[in-house]
């Protein structure tokens, strides 16, 4: 197999978009994706009629025998609706109220320049659907998507085109292969425009976020938008860098220029030289370090202890952390000159509560890790349990989900039956209802000073995870009934989602469509959760079902 590693990671997924649509209009079915080959890993680019975590998913080749054989045909395949080999979509049609396989499916490899590129992928819930498909019709699909996709290609640089090796910290590389930053939310469209923006300059940054928010992800996504790529990223720990070792890790020692020091080392300036260092929760670095960390960043020259010889190094810094600087300095815990070095442009990584839908993308990555990890076997989310995540505040951000997901994970899979052909996560698997995470968000400073009352530009106190849960639901105060003490989590959440959408059907005289759009959900999606709330349908006039009609 040929794999298309010479491609650029990232795409414009709004032009891939626009082609899966085009593909629809040749051929009607109830889902669609393109999924790019990244060595021997499918990975998602664009998706229709699927849920909203089929984006976080990574489907590696050897483990789904259907999109195996689909990359090893010429023409592409369709399977027969009673063919034995799993179907790696059973479970996510969007829309679905209960999780259902697929039925019907077809797909065809994709090529660009040559190489293979990945798939595309059709599916049907109704048998047969594709008995009538000819072969020109889906030579016609084919030739279309490849055209867009070498459009796509001869518009990208050189340099995304080429893969590169990158040295990368042991920190960053503690799960293998780093992660990527998942998210379509507005908070983090803002984010990546910020990233983007200054990522090609050589400006010091200072990327500030609670505890758990992913601050090492944005720092790889800058170096990787960098003109320095393919230069190593090299990360320190500076809550783990002791005083006394200080000047070793980020300057080296020669030889014999204190006990211990059998052998020159190289410091973590050097490393880095013509790439990128990332100081990682710089806000614990003691005084006397924050003073030679100024004078290199000044200077740009370092020097080994035990060396009379300055080294010129050309490095881009990179900071992140948890703390209130601008407090810290204030009270003489950090030195203001260093802050103002490092913080030229400070980047805010928004917490998960402030990212909407996006912890089901993030979920369904985690699940993905999970499943292969644990030998398990289409790991799902439940409508349940998707709601109850989105409900969620998160004291604990993207770390917190990864544990609690790795935590669901093999509870379910210690519940299922053997050879079931999915494992459903259940909201008592997330065990969100315990109450064992009443955690203040983020750290004692940021989350208080930078993190949730900065979002709330007011200055206040961090909301407990039950009181987040009103600002997570979208519009109205919760009632005294619905005050935390009263019954479970679950019972408050559904209350009042009861009673949000009462209130914006009678603001919309009933109609769900406008109804769903100002609770920024799919129509079907919002009916679903209605009439599983017992939302009753409310008595409108004809004027206003011919406008919901529309």
């Amino acid at each position: 197999m040929t794999t298309n590693s010479e491609f650029p990671t990232h795409a414009d997924d709004g032009r891939f978009r626009q082609l899966l649509a085009a593909a629809r209009g040749i051929v009607h079915c109830d889902a669609a994706a393109l999924l790019r080959l990244q060595g021997e890993v499918l990975v998602p680019v664009a998706v229709q009629g699927l849920s909203d975590d089929a984006l976080g998913r990574r489907f590696p080749v050897a483990a789904h025998p259907r999109l195996a054989q689909l990359l090893d045909s010429e023409d592409g395949v369709r399977f027969a609706a009673d063919c034995g080999l799993p179907d790696p979509y059973d479970g996510l049609i969007e829309g679905q109220p209960d999780i259902l396989p697929i039925h019907d499916c077809m797909g065809a490899p994709l090529h660009c320049g040559g190489r293979l590129w990945g798939l595309v992928t059709l599916d049907a819930l109704q048998p047969g659907a594709f008995a009538d498909i000819s072969a020109a019709q889906m030579q016609a699909v084919v030739t279309m998507l490849e055209a867009g996709i070498e459009a796509d290609q001869t518009i990208r640089t050189l340099a995304e085109r080429a893969a590169r090796e990158r040295e990368m910290s042991r920190a960053l590389q503690a799960h293998g292969q780093p992660r990527e930053l998942l998210g379509k939310s507005a908070a983090m469209k803002r984010l990546k425009q910020e990233i983007d923006t200054v990522a090609g300059s050589d400006l010091s940054v200072l990327i500030l976020g609670e505890t758990g928010v992913g601050k090492e992800l944005v720092a790889q996504r800058l170096h990787d938008r960098s003109a320095r790529r393919d230069r190593p990223l090299v990360q320190i720990n500076c809550a783990a860098l002791p005083e006394t070792l200080a000047d070793s890790e980020l300057f080296g020692h020669k030889r014999g220029a204190f006990t211990g020091a059998v052998q020159d080392r190289v410091g973590k300036f050097e490393l880095a030289d013509g790439g990128t260092l990332f100081l990682d929760e710089v806000g614990e670095l003691p005084l006397p370090v924050q003073a030679k960390l100024l004078r290199v960043l000044q200077s740009g020259e370092v020097q080994r202890p035990g060396s009379d010889r300055l080294l010129r190094v050309d490095v881009r810094v990179l900071a992140a952390t948890n703390r209130d600087l601008g407090k810290a300095v204030a009270e003489g815990r950090f030195r203001a000159d260093l802050y103002h070095r490092l913080s030229v442009y400070p980047l805010r990584v928004p917490p998960l509560r402030e990212r909407g839908r996006d912890v089901l993308a993030l979920a369904g990555g985690f699940l993905e890790e999970n499943q292969h990890r644990l030998g398990a076997r289409n790991l799902r989310l439940s409508p349940d349990a998707a709601l109850a995540l989105t409900a969620y505040s998160w004291p604990g951000n993207v770390r917190e989900l990864e544990h609690l997901i790795s935590r669901a994970a093999l509870r379910a899979l210690a519940e299922s039956r053997r050879g079931a052909r999915w494992i459903a996560i259940e909201p008592r698997h997330l065990g969100l209802d315990s109450g064992t995470s009443r955690l203040p968000h983020g750290s004692e400073d940021v989350g208080r000073h930078g993190g949730a009352a900065a979002a709330q530009g007011d200055g206040g106190p961090i909301p407990e995870p039950a009181q987040s849960l009103r600002a997570s639901a979208l519009e109205p105060p919760l009632e005294p009934h619905l005050q935390p003490g009263s019954g479970t989590l679950r019972e408050a959440t559904d209350e009042f989602q009861r009673r949000w959408i009462e209130a914006a059907l009678a603001r919309h005289g009933g109609a769900y469509a406008a109804a769903a759009r100002a609770a920024g959900m799919d129509r079907s999606n919002f009916h679903r959760l209605a009439r599983r709330l017992g939302v009753a349908p409310p008595v409108r006039p004809q004027a206003g079902r011919d406008a919901d009609s529309r």
